[in-house]
């Protein structure tokens, strides 16, 4: 990770009219199945004559995610050109994103650092992913909501950084009204400015997210080509220097942000115990000036912290709790709570995980990942939010002073519970890390954690899923995740499941008796702590790790969710 929280890729925009010229290590063009290679006249007849034997013979037709290396030559400057597929016209920007992603994997697994990009012309329209409907969900943003807070007045912040006039919105505006700024319409600007920009966004985000590699501790590893610049050649008719330039800014931010995420999720568990989270929590704080606590192991009992206290018991390094706070918006009311989870390593406790493929609990601090990577884009981008980001931190270890089954303990709230499984302990830390973000003035709240394996059950390992009291706050979050590309899907959140987990023995137990719902009951547990706020679950069980590639997404931490929650935060992809 660097010190710094950037990027060692230079990305630089200019006209396309030098693109062929241009000295670099390998031209890149994206193109479609269909696409004429006339359409490239720059390109010398040799290139594009074996672009059409390619085609012909069935090892480049276009298609989505596909690439291919050709020579050059020596008919150009940059001795290799690299096409990269879009699938059937017209693409969308996920596609966009994804060709992006692969040109740059590509090109750092042949020593390419240099890339000349020439950007594609048209729209490329960000929509909800293939093989199912938001139309539910989306819809509760013109009901107004629970949350919903009427005739607010905000101020809309644009991508290129001119500032809109104030606005009043309503109830019906359910982004607003979830504390999250209000961005200007890319309608604002001309339309071929504004479809660039987008454009540039897209393709800066890929080509830094395709770029990242995992890190290595092999005594004699390789030196591995990192992509060093990318120019982006850009249609004279859509150059709008500011707005391109914020679009480069804010597609870094989101990119280092996630890259941030999956570094820090693929940190073994012995170089990321409770006390390093919170002290790389403090390391970004103070980069970006935003207020960070720590409360140590004795200040945790104190305050009445049971849960995250009874789940750190069994380990030798002692549990923290981390809060950061951002004042974006001192003239609004709203609190934005963001709660993550930071198990640094989940055995399950006495309630021990099986032995194979326990080494992916490292991964078990994805929410916290998520939260601190969003704290990059929050101080670079400024958005005018108030924000309360709670990170409890703990180890889940069996010894002789674990928690144990049929233990009651008191969390923050006062409510009790009756632990029925300490591996059903990344609930637990979030029950009193939402209590201390209501503490700490959350108005609303949204918590994020690798919660269960059932979600994998459900969605394998494609989708994170959604639970929430107020769907016109969900709305606001699935539109933010439709921009970004991350897939996330609404489960039900019906009032018989809280009733499952009722106890006998004190006011909530920590898992049912039966193991059906198991996503559901995990995120209706965390309910009864949020105070009849409005109220996002994410559970990124499945999303937060992978064993392989797969599309945009690297082996092994992927950083899930931090891209969609800043993109609501934010809004700068979709002002782009």
């Amino acid at each position: 990770m660097r010190a710094d929280y950037t990027t060692n890729t230079k990305i630089s925009i200019t006209e396309s009219g030098g693109w062929a010229s241009a000295d670099a290590d390998a031209l890149l063009f994206f193109t479609t199945e269909g696409e004429d290679r006339g359409s490239l006249p720059d390109l010398p007849e040799e290139i594009r004559a074996e672009l059409d034997r390619l085609k012909w013979a069935g090892r480049f037709k276009g298609s989505t995610g596909e690439v291919t290396v050709l020579p050059a030559y020596g008919r150009l400057a940059a001795p290799y050109v690299i096409a990269a597929g879009l699938g059937a016209a017209p693409a969308g920007r996920d596609t966009l994103r994804l060709a992006a992603v692969q040109a740059a994997r590509e090109a750092q697994r042949l020593g390419l650092g240099r890339l000349a990009v020439l950007l594609p012309e048209g729209a490329f329209p960000a929509e909800p992913p293939r093989g199912g409907t938001y139309a539910a969900p989306l819809a509760a943003q013109g009901t107004g909501g629970a949350g919903a807070a009427g005739g607010a007045s905000v101020k809309a912040a644009s991508v290129d950084g001119v500032q809109a006039e104030p606005q009043s919105v309503s109830g019906a505006d359910a982004r607003t009204a979830a504390g999250a700024p209000s961005t200007g319409s890319a309608d604002e600007r001309p339309a071929g400015a504004a479809s660039a920009a987008k454009t540039v966004f897209t393709v800066a985000e890929g080509l830094l997210l395709g770029a990242y590699r995992i890190a290595t501790y092999a005594r004699e590893a390789k030196p591995r080509q990192e992509l060093a610049a990318a120019q982006l050649f850009v249609q004279r008719d859509a150059l709008n220097g500011e707005a391109l330039q914020a679009a480069v800014a804010a597609a870094e931010a989101y990119a280092v942000a996630t890259n941030y995420a999956r570094d820090l999720t693929n940190l073994p568990g012995n170089l990321l115990l409770p006390s390093d989270l919170a002290k790389e929590a403090e390391k970004l704080a103070g980069q970006f000036g935003i207020a960070c606590e720590v409360l140590n192991e004795q200040a945790i009992v104190e305050r009445g912290m049971g849960a995250l206290a009874a789940v750190g018991l069994g380990s030798a390094n002692p549990p923290r709790m981390i809060t950061l706070s951002y004042d974006g918006d001192p003239s609004s009311g709203e609190v934005l709570g963001l709660v993550g989870k930071g198990v640094t390593f989940d055995t399950g406790g006495i309630s021990i995980k099986p032995a194979g493929g326990m080494e992916e609990m490292i991964s078990d601090m994805g929410g916290a990942a998520v939260l601190l990577g969003l704290l990059i884009v929050v101080g670079r981008l400024k958005p005018r939010i108030n924000l309360r980001i709670v990170i409890p931190a703990a180890e889940n270890m069996p010894s002789g002073t674990a928690m144990r089954p049929g233990d009651v303990i008191t969390t923050l709230s006062g409510r009790t519970v009756e632990v029925l499984n300490t591996d059903a302990e990344g609930r637990l830390i979030l029950a009193d890390g939402v209590t201390y973000a209501i503490e700490k003035g959350a108005t609303r709240l949204i918590d994020i954690a690798t919660l269960t394996g059932a979600v994998l059950v459900s969605f394998a390992d494609v989708a994170t899923s959604a639970q929430t009291n107020d769907d016109a706050f969900l709305a606001s979050v699935l539109q933010a995740s439709i921009q970004a590309g991350e897939k996330v899907w609404q489960l039900p959140n019906f009032p018989e499941y809280r009733e499952m987990l009722r106890s006998t023995v004190a006011d909530i137990k920590n898992a049912a008796a039966h193991k059906w719902a198991g996503a559901i009951m995990g995120g209706s547990f965390i309910e009864a702590f949020i105070e009849d706020k409005p109220w996002i679950h994410l559970d990124t069980g499945g999303t937060a790790w992978l064993w392989g590639d797969r599309g945009i997404d690297p082996k092994g931490g992927t950083g899930a969710m931090v891209r969609t929650l800043a993109e609501y935060i934010c809004g700068a992809g979709h002002g782009a």
